[in-house]
């Protein structure tokens, strides 16, 4: 088979595998079409009213949404309507006093309850205490909400309960029935009104399937109503966060590509500062030479430089102190008389003995080699 006719069989059948491979993962695969809701982001993800302001805007409505309560730059009518999430106990005497005012001539004011405490409750001066309302330790209950053609809903199963004083009367208010807690309560106050919620779930926008917010007919059907005194008359102002959050908690979830990497890079620093507890570099080398290779590197330097007689007189003084242990009368005597006694105690040859003892020359190395033999073998004998 010619080359190019095999190659372009060997390429068919490739291919072929392939397109099957294809067609059999492509079969287990289903074509649908999901709608998927992406997370919040921007503006939606810190303003829970955004949602509301969107669609007053929709509707046709001037709405605004700031941070904080800032009266001088609101500029409120008489037609207008004010919606404070934050909690009115911590607004200061004059701001009770200015938002009064303009809910006597014809605004529109919209409370969420605070919480029950008592630090903040016996302020005599406070919003809630003008009044007449007071923050109750009732546990929150769903108030059944229904409208035409929808499913049955529940509304202010959470939050705060609240009561009414004594001479206080509401215009419209909602209730279970079973205490005198209240869910809703809306109050006259001159040509104004003045709305208590115990819960504005509703109002803000949805978080998950669950909470649904605006985007349930119910929920918007009921801001509807309790937005429905100025409704269309003037501007809506939404103030969602009178109060601004601490430096350390912007810090810790705005901050945090700044501050991680600096906190990694001071920990790294402490830790390259810090007390070793360990050997991190290779512990210094050992001597590496035994004591007889600095005694051969010391006879080598001396017989490199001319001074083998004195290593021979070394091997010698040796010899002659070991003698003066072992044979005291030999090591006492001279010249050829100890060398005679020192070959009576060897039982060696006199010859052998006295050419030990005899230094060699400083250039006779085979001499030399000769002598310090001899002179450890008799050094070994005694």
């Amino acid at each position: 088979m010619k080359p190019n006719v095999r190659n372009a069989a060997i390429a068919t059948v490739v291919l072929l595998i392939a397109g099957l491979v294809v067609l059999w993962v492509l079969s287990g695969f289903e074509k649908k079409k999901e709608e998927i809701t992406l997370p919040a982001y921007g503006e939606p993800t810190y303003n829970p009213l955004y949602a509301l302001r969107e669609t007053l805007r929709r509707d046709g409505l001037s709405a605004e949404s700031r941070r904080q309560l800032d009266l001088p730059a609101m500029h409120l009518q008489p037609g207008d309507s004010v919606l404070i999430l934050d909690d009115p106990r911590t607004l200061t005497p004059s701001q009770v006093t200015d938002l009064l005012d303009w809910v006597q001539f014809g605004g529109h004011l919209l409370l969420q309850m605070p919480k029950p405490d008592e630090d903040l409750d016996d302020d005599d001066r406070g919003l809630l205490e003008r009044l007449g309302v007071q923050t109750s330790e009732v546990r929150a209950r769903c108030q059944p909400w229904q409208v035409p053609g929808q499913e049955h809903h529940l509304e202010f199963c959470s939050g705060t309960r609240f009561t009414l004083a004594g001479k206080v009367r509401s215009e419209r208010s909602w209730g279970d029935g079973t205490d005198k807690t209240l869910a809703w309560a809306r109050l006259r106050y001159g040509a104004g009104r003045v709305d208590i919620l115990g819960s504005t779930d509703f109002l803000r926008n949805g978080e998950d399937a669950r909470d649904t917010g605006l985007r349930d007919i119910p929920h918007r059907d009921l801001a509807r109503l309790v937005l429905s005194p100025n409704y269309g008359k003037g501007t809506v102002h939404l103030i969602y966060e009178m109060q601004m959050p601490s430096l350390w908690k912007l810090i810790y979830k705005r901050g945090w590509p700044v501050w991680v990497p600096l906190l990694l890079a001071l920990l790294a620093w402490l830790w390259m500062i810090s007390q070793r507890f360990g050997a991190l570099l290779p512990s210094p080398r050992g001597d590496r030479r035994s004591l007889l290779e600095h005694v051969r590197a010391a006879g080598e330097f001396l017989h490199r430089y001319g001074k083998t007689p004195l290593l021979y007189e070394a091997v010698r003084q040796s010899f002659l102190a070991r003698l003066r242990r072992r044979a005291p009368l030999a090591a006492a005597l001279a010249g050829d008389a100890q060398a005679q006694a020192i070959a009576d105690h060897l039982k060696w040859p006199l010859t052998r003995v006295q050419t030990a003892l005899q230094q060699p020359g400083s250039r006779d190395d085979t001499a030399l080699r000769d002598r310090i033999r001899l002179l450890i073998q008799m050094r070994n004998q005694l």
